[in-house]
């Protein structure tokens, strides 16, 4: 039977970091990083390979100590309350040959820890009238409705990701993990997915901490945003972090940043861009 996780709701701060320095291999990846998330935010790790981006997502997780400072997550330690956590780890497009269903993907973030794909023996009752209504609720809360009960081999890439944005959500998560969603994804794309999950933590109320490498297709949807390049880290407000000074000291090499027609910032000269991301 589905376990049905406590109406607790969340603390005033989802997330919080005060300080925090990780250090791997005898050296450090990134220091004295502080910010604070609150229900309904998006807030984006930023920034060139390298970096630490996806060490910090596991640090919040519980999965790697920091040397030094404090994290608090939806007000306990790393790791205490994973189950409120939506995770989108990083991930490569599914093999063309790969024949399960989108729809049964998204019911694997509902009791995958239990069984994997559900069973036909397991689909009844109470709890599998509450599963199937909770998958067929994401599914249309992504705009997945079309395709979800084709083979996930067969979407696109901005279709995949959507259904696993919705796997991800399955649980009523406080907070929303993703780490890269945008990669690999075609510039239309990007900002669609940037678009819902800026929906998503709108009328949910979810806080979202999204880890990106290029911050364009983003930008005009972030609350917050971390910066973290070789030498230092920049936080707050985009307009306030999203700067040529700030991005040129940060990355020690010249970074414009622009206004477009529409009064948009957009990064330009930005290194490594579009490089594949492996921090």
């Amino acid at each position: 039977m589905s376990e049905q996780l406590p109406d607790a709701g969340p603390p005033a701060e989802v997330l919080e970091l005060a300080g925090v320095t990780v250090r791997a291999g005898g050296r450090v990846i990134f220091s004295d990083v502080s910010l604070r998330v609150r229900p309904g935010e998006f807030v984006a790790v930023l920034g060139p390979n390298g970096v630490g981006k996806s060490t910090l997502l596991k640090a919040v997780l519980g999965l790697l100590p920091i040397a030094d400072g404090r994290i608090r997550v939806l007000g306990a330690e790393p790791g205490r309350h994973n189950s409120r956590i939506g995770y989108l780890p990083q991930r490569r497009a599914f093999d063309p040959a790969t024949r399960i269903r989108g729809v049964d993907v998204v019911r694997m973030g509902w009791d995958g820890d239990r069984w994997g794909v559900a069973l036909p023996g397991r689909l009844g009752g109470r709890a599998g009238r509450q599963a199937r209504d909770r998958v067929h609720e994401v599914i249309a809360l992504v705009g997945a409705e079309g395709y979800a009960t084709r083979p996930i081999g067969q979407l696109s890439g901005g279709e995949q990701q959507r259904l696993l944005i919705a796997q991800a959500l399955i649980r009523r998560p406080d907070l929303l993990v993703l780490d890269e969603p945008l990669d690999s994804l075609d510039v239309t794309n990007q900002a669609a997915v940037s678009a819902l999950v800026q929906t998503v933590c709108r009328s949910h109320g979810v806080a979202v901490l999204l880890v990106a490498h290029d911050v364009n297709p983003i930008l005009p949807y972030l609350d917050q945003v971390i910066y973290l390049a070789h030498g230092g880290a920049v936080m707050g407000p985009p307009e306030q972090v999203i700067t040529s000074d700030t991005l040129s000291m940060l990355y020690g090499t010249a970074v414009d940043v622009l206004r477009d027609r529409t009064g948009r910032l957009v990064v330009v000269g930005q290194p490594d861009s579009h490089a594949e991301h492996r921090s």
